[in-house]
């Protein structure tokens, strides 16, 4: 007698299985060890001194040296993947995403997720999906919230249409919003040590930074660090998910991205450890194994904030692109549309010490 397969896996949400105010909490909680820090480090390479030494932490206010932001971003995003984004077409964009608490190594995250948003689009074959998600450490505090929004796949292009709710999203986080870490202390600051002259106060709306140096993305690195992250959409892992002349072309996880570029920054931005939030983001162009990653940054706005005399923040575009040195800066054509070389369009506000 033939014996047959059996799946006890679950295939993931198609776009009809969402429905506004649905709430997903995310399987796998993570505790965060230094050896996910190590590996982050190795893959990106960050040398801000707040996430690299404990002393220099303790120097500014905190118990030890926490977590890379994005490194957070990352862990919290993974666990959201098999609920939100296995069926995805792409990840279309960020909003009103805010880092509220530092997280340690030992702390154990969790992550859920509500749909505030659909839409299909005009093919009948997928629709957007808006959510807003919220990572919490052991002690239930929120340590991030963010709203990104997914072309999803349905699962039967005859199946019905939602009503089309659009969320009410901020162009920006508004400076006041800003969350400066509790304890967080720069009166000291040793900038020295932090390897950059350059504080809050040195910085001009409309300046423009070159980051300098590049990073080649290897297939291992990438999907080692996606695996970091648990996150298991199939592109970034299976060439035979890849479709329409890609074949034999894993797509590399956005965030990999974000984090190089983000890496790539400290060339400029040594003294900018923290970001308080991300207002906006876009995956412009989908990188692949090979690609040379560089990246720039734009000044785009300074806050003061209140009750803070040595914390500034920083409002800045954070373009990634490649296979393309940013000496022009250039990110957009005449006509408004993104150039083929711009990978990331990411704008963030950043804290840095003040004079």
């Amino acid at each position: 007698m033939e014996k047959t397969f059996t799946s006890k896996t679950s295939g993931g949400n198609y776009f009809e299985d969402f429905t506004i105010g649905q709430v997903l909490t995310h399987a796998t909680p993570r505790t965060v060890t230094e050896g996910d820090v190590a590996l982050y480090t190795a893959l990106y390479g960050p040398r801000f001194a707040l996430q690299s030494s404990d002393e220099f932490a303790r120097a500014c206010g905190y118990p030890r040296a926490p977590l890379d932001d994005m490194l957070t971003f990352h862990m919290v995003f993974g666990k959201t993947v098999p609920d939100i984004s296995i069926n995805a077409v792409a990840n279309l964009g960020y909003a009103d995403c805010k880092f509220l608490k530092p997280v340690f190594p030992g702390d154990t995250l969790s992550a859920v997720s509500e749909v505030i948003g659909l839409k299909q689009n005009s093919s009948g074959k997928n629709g957007n999906v808006f959510v807003r998600t919220t990572g919490t450490n052991q002690h239930g505090d929120v340590v991030l919230s963010y709203v990104r929004w997914v072309m999803v796949n349905k699962k039967g292009p005859a199946s019905p249409a939602p009503d089309t709710v659009i969320p009410e999203l901020p162009e920006a986080v508004a400076a006041d919003d800003l969350v400066v870490p509790q304890g967080l202390d720069f009166s000291t600051y040793d900038s020295t040590l932090a390897g950059s002259d350059y504080y809050w106060d040195d910085y001009e709306v409309g300046e423009k930074i070159n980051h300098v140096d590049a990073m080649t993305v290897e297939a291992a690195d990438h999907m080692m660090a996606t695996r970091l992250y648990q996150n298991t959409a199939k592109v970034h892992f299976n060439l035979h998910m890849m479709k329409d002349g890609r074949l034999g072309e894993r797509i590399v996880y956005g965030g990999h991205v974000i984090s190089l570029a983000r890496g790539l920054s400290y060339n400029g931005l040594g003294n900018a450890p923290l970001i308080a939030a991300i207002n906006a983001g876009r995956h412009v162009n989908p990188c692949i194994a090979g690609d040379t990653v560089y990246a720039w940054t734009e000044v785009l706005d300074k806050a003061e904030l209140a009750g803070e005399d040595h914390v500034g923040a920083l409002r800045v575009r954070l373009v990634a692109t490649k296979d393309h040195e940013p000496a022009d800066h250039a990110y957009k054509d005449a006509d408004g549309k993104y150039l083929p070389s711009v990978l990331l369009d990411l704008d963030l506000w950043l804290l840095l010490p003040r004079r």
